[in-house]
């Protein structure tokens, strides 16, 4: 089964980016920091902020005036808890929807909410079949960047499966602008004097991983005896936004294994990856990157919100199949054992 009019189905889930894109810079004119960082609420899978809260009130309000009847479509999003099974049009039950759509309205809340660095809004979309509908049923991805008070464009990708990735630069100086960019994953084989990173965001399970890392480059390319550093690594504390690095070829490698991490530290509760963070890996697919379950197969968790995900990316073929014995024997070692 395959999503109808996914051409039609990626241009709305744009247009939905654009007009939270637009919300979001209203919003932070009048706001002050403090309150964007204030608490909103705690769910399993994140702590909710007042940013998060107000992109998912505008995506509800999107989608009430503007997605046709024609797709009916379950909406997948954290927050949306306390409303039940959300669909649109409002009164279709969920047995009749045809399309899935899981968002994350703000990926790299963290960031954006101190002004220091680019957020993300993630959507992805799947035909629907209902709970067992996965990762792996994506076929449009879309995400749109939040960027900083300092930063004069925000850029969007989004890709349907098969067909490549588009991507545009919005100016936010002259009324959301367009422009197209051309986006080049690196085409390297190594990850020397480049940009290589293990997630490890938050203390716990850092150690772990820290170590994970070290041994990693250590069995990739030996110990260097120059003093400066062989590996830069870069701790952006969004998916999307390490995505788009490596789309922009500034990063090569990327692994998030802290589902690994604390499962094997005995650790039950904390931030990892799920879902609705990784949803726009097919935008990385399609512009010729690896993205993986990092011991080899697609990633195929269901569409939730609360699902832990382990992933790794590379910037392209013949960089995972160079990096991949290494990468998984140490995993399995570290990890496992």
């Amino acid at each position: 089964m395959a999503i109808e009019a996914p051409e039609r189905i990626q241009t709305l889930i744009c247009e939905l980016q654009l007009d939270l894109l637009q919300r979001f810079l209203e919003a932070r004119s009048r706001m002050h920091p403090e309150m964007l960082s204030s608490v909103s609420d705690e769910t399993a899978a994140d702590t909710i902020y007042a940013i998060d809260r107000i992109c998912e009130t505008a995506i509800l309000e999107w989608f009430e005036a503007n997605w046709p009847e024609e797709y009916p479509v379950e909406l997948v999003m954290e927050g949306l808890e306390s409303h039940g099974c959300v669909t649109f049009p409002k009164s279709c039950p969920v047995t009749e929807t045809v399309l899935k759509c899981i968002i994350d309205p703000v990926d790299g809340t963290r960031g954006i909410m101190f002004d220091k660095r680019s957020a993300w809004i993630l959507t992805a979309v799947a035909p629907q079949k209902g709970p067992d509908t996965r990762l792996a049923d994506i076929e449009v991805a879309a995400m749109t960047e939040l960027p900083t008070t300092r930063a004069w464009r925000a850029d969007q990708v989004s890709a349907r499966r098969g067909q490549g990735l588009s991507a545009q630069a919005y100016d936010l100086r002259s009324e959301m602008r367009a422009s197209p960019v051309k986006l080049h994953p690196s085409k390297a084989t190594e990850v020397r004097h480049a940009f290589g990173t293990v997630s490890r965001f938050f203390p716990a399970g850092s150690e772990a991983l820290s170590a994970f890392e070290e041994s990693l480059w250590k069995a990739l390319y030996g110990t260097s005896s120059s003093p400066s550093p062989l590996i830069f690594n870069d701790q952006y504390i969004s998916s999307g936004g390490q995505f788009y690095e490596i789309l922009a070829g500034h990063d090569r490698f990327v692994a998030d294994l802290r589902p690994l991490a604390f499962r094997k530290l005995g650790i039950e509760s904390n931030l990892c990856c799920h879902p609705y963070d990784i949803a726009t890996a097919l935008i990385l697919e399609e512009a010729g990157c690896v993205v993986e379950h990092p011991l080899g197969g697609v990633l195929d968790s269901p569409l939730d919100t609360t699902t832990p995900v382990a992933w790794v990316a590379f910037a392209n073929p013949e960089l995972a199949a160079a990096m991949r014995p290494v990468f998984r024997k140490l995993v399995r070692e570290h990890f496992q054992s």
